[in-house]
């Protein structure tokens, strides 16, 4: 990193913590809610492609209506957008995060369907709380990985109120899939069939909690058209082991995720590129939250997979991020957090079309 960024990054010290939102409406148990956060932010980096500003908006409301003395009808829709984009660009830059509709039964759980998260991101999010980088082992709209459409979702918490701290998910989604690719792949590369879900978490004592969760799904036969080297089945599945402690002060979390036909590799834009037969996940976090605001985060990714367009192994994520982020209030932070490449540039860009030198992040953050 050069000398020069220094007086930058002693500076810029986001933790992207909880703030409450602002009620719109409360009248005879029916509330909503508007949440959102504003992100400035810019990336310092060698290559001009990917150097510069990052800033971001996600805002959206959170609903609930008092059907009887035991059903509540939710919903929550939350849309993106980034600011870094010239109004001559267009208005295309917006996108939607979350958008689904249910009901809750009292104790006996709740029931919602459209686009959410995958189950598998109950777990996955434990180590997703660094400033900026970590929690990027897994994509959007990657099958149960990260947020997708049509996903059918029942969660219970406490287990039907009778063991605190013990709640599970199970999760169904529905086909989504298109006959073409668009230039960039992104068809291809979001579609998926029929799959299932299940994750399960449970609160220890001592602030200990344990996460596990699975998933499989059906491949498109867009997605099986690219198994090149042999043929790598119908189905996608994938696990997920989690482990966290979790104080005021101290926040440690290990992540294992393993997935089998799902993994993208490559640039979908490209001639070269497909789901990894294998891939296997690392994330570690630990982050230390001092009384003044200030939270070190020191984490550590990696990421292989086995069986690319030649069949072989690479590393196509391995790093380590050091930051810290300074809490003013509740509504307002700022953060700077350094990736640390570990991977040399030869074996990278061919591969994973990653950045592969370091990555110095700075931001602030107002939550609402």
């Amino acid at each position: 990193m050069k000398m020069q960024y220094l007086s930058v990054l002693i500076f810029a010290m986001v933790i992207v913590g909880s703030a409450e939102a602002a009620e719109v409406y409360h009248k005879d148990g029916n509330t909503l809610d508007l949440y959102g956060t504003f992100n400035g932010m810019r990336y310092i980096f060698s290559d001009d492609d990917k150097n510069g500003d990052r800033s971001f908006i996600r805002y959206g409301f959170r609903g609930e209506a008092m059907l009887s003395n035991e059903l509540i009808g939710l919903g929550t829709w939350e849309q993106g957008a980034g600011l870094s984009y010239a109004e001559s660009e267009g208005d295309n830059r917006t996108f939607t995060c979350l958008g689904f509709v249910g009901i809750k039964f009292g104790d006996a759980g709740s029931i919602d369907y459209g686009r959410n998260y995958g189950v598998l991101h109950d777990v996955n999010a434990w180590t997703d709380v660094m400033p900026e980088f970590g929690g990027n082992t897994t994509v959007t709209d990657n099958f149960f990985a990260g947020r997708a459409n049509s996903m059918l979702t029942y969660r219970n918490t406490n287990f039907f109120g009778m063991v605190d701290g013990l709640n599970f998910a199970l999760q169904y989604q529905g086909k989504n899939n298109s006959k073409t690719n668009d230039k960039k792949g992104c068809s291809l590369q979001k579609g998926n069939g029929n799959g299932y879900g299940l994750s399960v978490t449970y609160d220890l004592s001592n602030s200990v909690s344990a996460g596990a969760a699975v998933s499989s799904s059906n491949r498109t036969l867009f997605q099986q058209s690219l198994d090149l080297v042999h043929n790598q089945g119908k189905k996608t599945k994938a696990y997920s082991l989690g482990l966290k402690y979790d104080t005021y002060n101290v926040y440690l979390a290990a992540l294992y995720h393993d997935t089998q036909n799902m993994t993208p590799f490559a640039c979908f834009s490209s001639k070269n590129y497909g789901f990894a037969e294998k891939a296997h996940n690392l994330e570690l976090v630990a982050q230390y939250q001092f009384n003044s605001g200030l939270r070190p985060s020191l984490g550590y990714i990696q990421s292989c997979i086995h069986g690319d367009q030649k069949g072989k192994r690479y590393d196509i994520k391995r790093y380590i991020e050091l930051g810290a982020s300074y809490k003013f209030n509740k509504n307002m932070s700022t953060f700077v957090d350094y990736r640390i490449n570990l991977l040399s540039s030869n074996k990278l860009s061919c591969i994973a079309q990653k950045p592969a030198n370091n990555i110095v992040a700075l931001g602030i953050n107002y939550m609402f």
